[in-house]
């Protein structure tokens, strides 16, 4: 059950799946019906929701603007649905977080699983997600909740900063034996992807960075980065949390006599009038 208006299911749906077609399957009507429903609401808001791309639609301004209101109105419906039918079916809320690896794994999920237990009819999507795109998942309301680097909170989202992230400079034990200036002066740095700069602030916080080799490897996902680490691929930084397993298994030493590098987050998102009781939790939670 819905209590938006068919234009605003319509837009929802095409938001979500990208395409009219999908749209259409996934409301159970016609590609021309989805189209006029859309075309409607754009009348009658005198703007463009959509920009038509190849890669599909995609959210104009004014469309992420829409799309964010009405998942905060989806969210008030869903807890109003449960208190007038009994948390009927169709009263099951969505929402979804998204944040890097090692700060989801390690903390974000095991605070949020007590809250879910609390509300069983929210279904809550982990988007781990180590692309520095979550911005933009956020503006487009693909997300409710993001982990972000303080620096780029917008100014009309709120936010919390939280406890920082802890990195460490590890390297194979293999090496164990070697100096850090020899392995930074020989060896590659390992990162997620081309825009991950974690390892050169860490180098460059403790004065290392112009003894290193600038050219990396990538590899894009922080299980197979570890994997690369302690095959002796090259050295880079795991969070603390994340690399102590493989530091106390002998797979990995922590360079740098432990130095520790902090990197500061926040957990931001849009404002809303009333939020629901649970959206208020997860947000106290998460630290």
């Amino acid at each position: 059950m819905s209590l938006l208006s068919p234009q605003l299911d319509a837009f929802i749906a095409v938001a979500q799946q990208k395409t009219v077609h999908s749209a259409a399957i996934l409301l159970h009507v016609t590609q021309t019906a989805v189209t006029q429903r859309i075309r409607t609401l754009e009348a009658k808001l005198k703007t463009s929701l959509f920009i038509r791309t190849r890669r599909g639609m995609v959210l104009s301004p004014e469309g992420e603007a829409l799309l964010q209101y009405c998942n905060a109105v989806r969210e008030l419906e869903g807890e109003a649905l449960a208190k007038i039918t009994g948390a009927a079916v169709d009263s099951t809320i969505r929402m979804a977080i998204t944040g890097p690896t090692s700060i989801m794994s390690s903390r974000i999920i095991p605070q949020c699983l007590p809250i879910i237990k609390k509300f069983p009819n929210l279904l809550v999507n982990f988007d781990i997600n180590d692309v520095e795109d979550r911005v933009r998942l956020l503006r487009s309301g693909e997300c409710q909740l993001a982990i972000l680097q303080q620096e780029n909170v917008m100014p009309e989202m709120e936010y919390k900063i939280l406890r920082p992230e802890r990195y460490v400079l590890v390297c194979t034990a293999a090496w164990k034996k070697r100096k850090l200036r020899d392995i930074i002066q020989s060896e590659r740095i390992i990162d997620y992807d081309a825009s991950d700069q974690m390892t050169f602030h860490y180098l460059k916080h403790f004065d290392l960075f112009e003894l290193a080799r600038h050219d990396r490897h990538y590899v894009n996902r922080t299980d197979a980065l570890a994997l690369m680490l302690v095959s002796g691929c090259g050295y880079g930084v795991l969070t603390a949390e994340y690399s102590k397993p493989y530091v106390d298994q002998n797979k990995l030493i922590v360079l740098n006599a432990g130095k520790i590098f902090e990197n500061i987050l926040a957990l931001a998102w849009y404002p809303r009038p009333e939020p629901p009781k649970y959206f208020a939790m997860l947000v106290q939670t998460i630290s």
